[in-house]
């Protein structure tokens, strides 16, 4: 579908909705699996085309996966079983992909090269060629490692104590992957603590990791398969938490999502603007939860700071809500967001503009004015899927109907995006 018409919700949102399985761990799951000595069981994965693609690549190096999400999925791994691909793996859209497959394959001998589509060839690797290099990896791309596509040559690597300069999950997990095949420890340390799915999974699977403040430290070690249950994407719960937080007579609840550390920021971000958000976990301290939103008119906040790397995929939806919240709302420290799928700052700011928003965009976030209403209108995803997605909880809650150009892109993470709009609607 190239574009969707979303029509305001005047009857508000309600119900209940298993969002899809979360992106981030469905993407480390397989690549553990695939190293891990055995057939692992992973039940409720992504069913979007960027998880799609690290499926193929793992196939691509050997592991062998049976059935589809998302419905359970299982995967013949082991070590031994890896090989260095017979052609290029194409990871397509998915820059997490690009990056996490780098550590992976550097691990593996033999020689290896990554291509994705333009948007991703513009995604700045220097970042995880660097780690990558001093483990002694051989990496090479365009501009000397700076962009895609990359070529690993994996083989023999040593560990190393990093300490990256920009937080990334995605770096922490492609040196922690490739510091499985390492000689001796391999550790990260961050400066501001990401999203911790990659410890989290290796300790799942029985590998030798430690976590000691913001510290991760791998050796290398046998993985046991994984038999996992993927909670549900709290990056995609996050615009129906959004949509029943603007839309007037909403009351709905998002079913089984992760809210573990590093991801459930956007609650604490919402909550200060004044949702009405219930939380209940099944245990106490529980990772996986139920959240239950109602409408209510929101307040300006600043978003910033240490916690701007833990709510970087939400920011566009959390401007949708600035947008119609009393006041300002200023983002900062998230320049992160101009080499995403698309320049998000630029892209969010505009878009909304085109349905009446009063949007500035900064060098490094966002200024958001608060007006009582938006207006209908046609605005374009820019190819990027949480634009895209950004844009209809904006319809949702605009004066008309708001028509999205570029809608496919919704495909690489959420392709049931429609399917669950209407049920919550019905």
């Amino acid at each position: 579908m190239t574009s969707l018409v979303v029509e305001p919700a005047p009857g508000g949102l309600g119900g209940r909705l298993r969002v899809p399985g979360d992106k981030s761990i469905s993407h480390r799951a397989l690549l553990l699996a695939a190293r891990a000595e055995g057939r692992s069981r992973l039940r409720g994965l992504s069913a979007g085309a960027d998880v799609g693609r690290t499926r193929r690549a793992v196939a691509a190096f050997g592991a062998r996966c049976q059935g589809r999400p998302p419905g359970p999925v299982t995967v013949a791994g082991g070590a031994r079983r890896l090989h260095e691909p017979a052609g290029v793996v194409d990871v397509g859209n998915s820059g997490t992909a690009m990056r996490l497959l780098s550590g992976f394959a550097a691990a593996v001998d033999g020689l290896t090269i990554l291509q994705g589509d333009r948007s991703v060839n513009g995604r700045p690797m220097e970042r995880v060629v660097f780690p990558l290099r001093t483990m002694g990896a051989g990496v090479d791309g365009r501009e000397g490692g700076r962009w895609p596509p990359l070529a690993v040559r994996g083989g023999r690597l040593a560990g190393i104590d990093y300490r990256p300069p920009v937080a990334s999950a995605q770096v922490k997990g492609a040196v922690l992957l490739a510091g499985l095949a390492a000689e001796g420890a391999t550790s990260v340390t961050e400066a501001v603590p990401t999203r911790r799915h990659t410890e989290e999974l290796l300790a799942a699977a029985g590998a030798d990791v430690t976590v000691t403040g913001t510290t991760v430290t791998v050796r290398p070690s046998p993985l046991q398969p994984l038999d996992l249950d993927i909670p549900g994407d709290p990056s995609q719960a996050a615009f129906w938490v959004v949509a029943a937080c603007l839309v007037p007579g909403s009351d709905l609840v998002l079913e089984g999502v992760y809210v573990g550390p590093g991801r459930a920021t956007f609650l604490d971000v919402l909550r200060r603007m004044g949702a009405d958000i219930t939380v209940v976990a099944g245990d106490p301290g529980a990772a996986t939860a139920d959240i239950r939103v109602r409408h209510r008119r929101l307040a300006a906040t600043d978003v910033g700071g240490q916690e701007v790397p833990g709510l970087i995929d939400e920011i566009p939806v959390l401007a949708v809500a600035a947008a119609l919240a009393e006041g300002t709302t200023t983002f900062t420290g998230a320049g992160e967001l101009r080499v995403k799928e698309s320049d998000r700052i630029a892209t969010v700011a505009s878009q909304l503009a085109a349905v009446g928003a009063d949007v500035e965009p900064l060098a490094d976030g966002l200024v958001v004015r608060g007006r009582p209403a938006l207006g209908g209108g046609s605005v374009s995803s820019h190819g990027d899927h949480r634009v895209a997605m950004a844009m209809a909880v904006a319809g949702l809650a605009a004066g008309g109907p708001v028509r999205i150009e570029g809608w496919a892109a919704v495909d690489t993470s959420y392709p049931g995006f429609q399917e669950d709009l209407h049920r919550c609607l019905s």
